[in-house]
């Protein structure tokens, strides 16, 4: 149950609901159900499930059942029998510098180990990126130049506050 230090953290998203995982001896990448609390969102004022945070003692996926669906350690004459995951313990390598209810969260290198043989690894952490008003304002009109060169960009930032004017 060792966690890594913050700096193998840095740069990495935390892991919300609607994230998949993946399995290193499965072929089906399932969602998360968050059982452990209901309290906290990544990224999101709404509340919305999708975004909820997922921590150290979140253990089930959506489907249940055969969540990775055929296991390559399980062979059979017509191909591979379903999983039949069963964790070992809780998510390894999770963020214990930030907690949910007591819980470390569950970060892109997390990782969760299956009696079976599999490894559970982070396929896609869920989180969706958006700007807001405050990232365009903030943004620097030169770096912006390079990455679009055909886009005015200062010219786009005053539309913007023009915008949110006539909004306030």
């Amino acid at each position: 149950m060792m966690s890594e230090d913050s700096c193998c953290h840095d740069g990495k998203h935390f892991v919300v609901r609607k994230g998949k995982v993946q399995c290193s001896q499965g072929n089906q990448f399932p969602q998360f159900n968050v059982t452990s609390h209901q309290k906290h969102y990544w990224n999101d004022d709404e509340g919305t499930s999708d975004y909820v945070a997922v921590t150290e003692d979140d253990l089930q996926f959506i489907p249940s059942g055969p969540s990775f669906g055929h296991c390559k350690l399980k062979p059979s004459s017509g191909g591979y029998l379903p999983c039949t995951f069963a964790p070992v313990d809780k998510w390894q390598k999770t963020y214990e510098k930030v907690k949910v209810m007591g819980k470390s969260c569950v970060t892109e290198i997390s990782e969760l180990f299956c009696t079976t043989g599999g490894k559970i690894t982070i396929k896609d952490h869920g989180q969706t990126a958006s700007m807001n008003v405050q990232n365009i304002k903030n943004a620097d009109p030169k770096e912006q130049y390079y990455i679009n060169p055909f886009l005015d960009y200062k010219e786009f930032q005053e539309e913007q506050d023009d915008e949110v004017e006539v909004c306030e």
